[in-house]
């Protein structure tokens, strides 16, 4: 008796097919919308399929005889499959007011044996749990259908790149704690490919290359990153992120002798622009000068500075970033809150200056770039110098005594 063939379907990533036990992959070349249809008809494999679903689906409102279009296009669906399986024979059949699959016909999908293999990850504990989570990801070649557009594939694939990422989450720490770091890397490179702006996968990734001896590749992976997240989302990396980031730089600053750490702190260039940096960095250096302002008695001011609604967004905010670095000192730090706002410090410089500064500021603005709409504002306040020790303790003693 001859043995029934299963045909597999490749979905995840690019489109193809091949006999389940060892046979030759085969691809098809065909317009956007024919190859939509096959693979609609393909996923849906496993029912029968409505006339009215498939021209509500593919000529809502787009053909003047959509029951012709139909048929013409399971005509072009049939010589596609005969092309990539020649051997077969009619794997569409037409039954009344629907199409199906040739139920003769076993078929085996990719994207239903990884969802498959999701699911049954979760019943495991232990080390099978590891092993049936790697089983799944090893399935994921990519995302499901890449080059299909269509709303009902972009729907699966939204889904299938959920259940991926999922289990990605679930199986890095269990090789974190196995130190399995080269295959944590490839993981979250793969993750990121996905979806880039998840925080998790460069956080595991740092960690490993750290673990690995690596932490200047990590600082190149964190920079990337860090660009990409402005560029795309504009906004800046969790503070997770950025803690990552300063443990990867003491380890860099480590593996330097301490005459090159003296000679990069001591002489390293000054660009002669106000000093941007992250939010979380801000804050400590707003921590220290109110420490400095106990003991000196000068004063300094923050000052918050915002675009108005009626700006090109990321053109006008790259704009006002411009001229607030290169408009205020060397010494000024500057650090970005959102997409149209930075907060900064004005060392030295008391309520009355920051005004001014402030007003120069909002002057250069719209002089550089008169016709940008942007209508800048602004806040200040005094920053309050923080308690000094010593200070503190006199005056305890002192209301001791007085008691």
């Amino acid at each position: 008796m001859e043995e029934t063939k299963t045909i597999h379907f490749e979905l995840l990533g690019s489109f193809s097919c091949r006999e389940a036990r060892g046979g030759e992959r085969k691809n098809t070349t065909a317009g956007r919308k024919a190859l939509s249809f096959l693979q609609y008809l393909i996923v849906n494999h496993a029912r029968n399929v409505a006339t009215e679903e498939l021209i509500g689906q593919f000529w809502a409102d787009q053909s003047s005889d959509p029951a012709n279009a139909l048929k013409n296009m399971v005509y072009k669906s049939r010589n596609l499959l005969k092309n990539m399986l020649p051997e077969e024979e009619e794997l569409i059949v037409t039954l009344p007011g629907c199409y199906v699959w040739n139920p003769e016909v076993p078929v085996e999908l990719d994207s239903e044996l990884f969802e498959q293999a999701c699911l049954d990850a979760r019943k495991h504990s232990g080390r099978e749990y590891l092993e049936y989570l790697m089983k799944a990801l090893a399935l994921y070649k990519g995302d499901f259908l890449s080059g299909n557009d269509s709303d009902w594939a972009v729907s699966l694939r939204r889904y299938y790149q959920t259940l991926y990422l999922d289990i990605c989450k679930m199986t890095l720490p269990l090789l974190h704690e196995q130190e399995r770091w080269a295959e944590m890397i490839s993981i979250c490179e793969q993750a990121a490919a996905v979806d880039f702006g998840t925080d998790t996968f460069i956080v595991y990734q740092m960690q490993a290359l750290i673990a690995m001896g690596q932490p200047e590749r990590a600082s190149r992976i964190y920079q990337s990153f860090r660009e990409l997240l402005w560029q795309e989302f504009e906004i800046e990396p969790s503070e997770q992120v950025e803690q990552m980031h300063m443990l990867v730089e003491s380890m860099c600053q480590s593996n330097m002798s301490n005459q090159d750490i003296l000679k990069l702190v001591a002489e390293k260039e000054l660009d002669g622009r106000a000093f941007f940096c992250t939010f979380s960095v801000f804050q400590s250096m707003v921590a220290l000068e109110r420490r400095h302002m106990a003991r000196s008695g000068l004063k300094s001011t923050i000052a918050t500075v915002s675009l108005g609604n009626k700006v090109t967004p990321t053109t006008d905010a790259r704009r006002l970033e411009r001229v607030l670095l290169e408009g205020l000192r060397t010494g000024d730090p500057v650090a970005r809150l959102d997409a149209g706002s930075y907060i900064l410090m004005l060392t030295g410089a008391g309520e009355e200056n920051a005004l001014m500064v402030m007003e120069r500021i909002d002057r250069t603005f719209h002089k550089i770039y008169s016709h940008s709409k942007a209508c800048i504002s602004f806040r200040v306040l005094p920053l309050e110098p923080a308690a000094h020790p010593a200070e503190e303790t006199e005056n305890l003693q002192k209301i001791n005594v007085n008691n």
